[in-house]
């Protein structure tokens, strides 16, 4: 459906950030070495680097999100933009304004760039085919199809954990079928070099051919986490979820939940991962959640930065502009 064709520039540089389909080794590894430039932003008093300065950000948010919207903002603002949230799960889009009709009315607010997220597929890409030429549109979760920025926070996550993507055994736990945050892990690992990647569900959490996408099927949790570098657990999305995908919640926790003694068979060196937010006692048992091994609040903080990351590229700046750490 998508493609990396409308997301570069005439120069081969990100202007749009919709998926990670496409997208090559280059691309996805320039998106983590810029975001290693703004961590040191993150850890000063003022916590503001010049970059987008002038220039405006709207969260267009036609989901409820805390932890994406949040951190998209405190990215944006971090870089000096003006931030604009719009949750148009409550505004004028219910009172018969049509999407197009409310991109153009941020556009004609001088908006730079729109952060959507959106609960069909293939939104955020729409928009980015309607938006007038100077907007960047980032994608902020669109469906069950792809989640970019999330992909990208948690190679970043792993990189910054285990020094490198490539040569890892890479385990994800849970609802695939529904998950967004799944697919755009996939790529970006396989992209990025992964030796393995496993996943493991029950059968009706698996979709179909997705071993196409490069990955080894397990129905056993304790096969798939044998000697496992990293570790993901997903979240259910009972939201999205038909009568009888699973039995219940504690069954699910029963075979598949994350638990100190399933974890001791990666290796002991693993980290574990979620992208929250995590359902203790359903895919992960607290212990593990909070545990030595775990990097989820890393997740978040990183998420900050990759954001940044993102946006700086999208919006045309450079690391050697200034006011960008290095």
């Amino acid at each position: 459906m998508q493609n990396a064709d409308i997301q570069l520039n005439e120069q081969g540089e990100l202007k749009h950030f919709l998926t990670l389909d496409g997208l090559d080794r280059d691309t996805l590894t320039a998106v983590l070495d810029r975001a290693e430039t703004f961590t040191s932003v993150n850890d000063k008093v003022v916590k503001k680097a010049p970059l987008l300065r002038g220039k405006t950000v709207a969260n267009i948010f036609f989901e409820n999100s805390t932890r994406t919207r949040t951190t998209f903002e405190l990215a944006a603002k971090r870089l000096s933009a003006d931030v604009l949230n719009l949750n148009l799960v409550t505004s004028s889009t219910k009172k018969g304004e049509t999407l197009l009709d409310t991109l153009r009315n941020l556009e004609a607010m001088q908006c730079d760039m729109f952060v959507v997220r959106h609960g069909d597929s293939g939104a955020a890409h729409f928009i980015a085919t309607h938006v007038a030429p100077g907007i960047s549109v980032i994608n902020g979760g669109d469906g069950q199809h792809s989640h970019p920025t999330q992909g990208m926070l948690d190679m970043f996550t792993i990189r910054r954990a285990k020094g490198a993507i490539e040569g890892l055994v890479v385990t994800i736990i849970g609802d695939i079928l529904h998950s967004r945050v799944a697919r755009s892990n996939i790529v970006a690992l396989r992209t990025l070099g992964a030796a393995e990647i496993r996943i493991v569900a029950p059968r009706t959490l698996i979709p179909k051919y997705i071993e196409d996408m490069g990955v080894r099927v397990f129905n056993r949790v304790e096969q798939a986490l044998e000697d496992a570098d990293v570790v993901m657990g997903l979240r259910l999305q009972n939201e999205r979820m038909q009568g009888g995908t699973i039995p219940s919640a504690d069954e699910f926790y029963a075979m598949y939940g994350l638990t100190p003694e399933r974890l001791r068979l990666a290796k002991p060196d693993a980290i574990v991962m979620h992208p929250g937010p995590t359902n203790r006692g359903v895919e992960i048992e607290g212990s593990v959640a909070d545990g030595a091994q775990s990097v989820i609040l890393q997740q978040v903080t990183f998420g900050i930065a990759v954001r940044m990351a993102v946006m700086a590229i999208a919006m045309g700046t450079t690391a050697s502009d200034s006011g960008t750490a290095t």
